[in-house]
């Protein structure tokens, strides 16, 4: 059974938009595009061809 009042102590508030907008902005995300192109472009500085 489930105890409400554990519940509502445990309960946090989702992030408003703005808030949230906010705190995405500043997780640097980085995926795997970002990867690759910076090792394609280390490679090519180095004078790898990558290819």
């Amino acid at each position: 059974m489930i105890n409400f009042e554990d519940e509502i102590k445990r309960f946090k508030p989702s992030l408003d938009v703005d808030q949230l907008e906010d705190a995405i902005l500043k997780v640097d995300l980085t995926d795997m595009n970002d990867l690759m192109t910076q090792l394609m472009e280390e490679a090519l500085k180095k004078g790898n061809d990558p290819s």
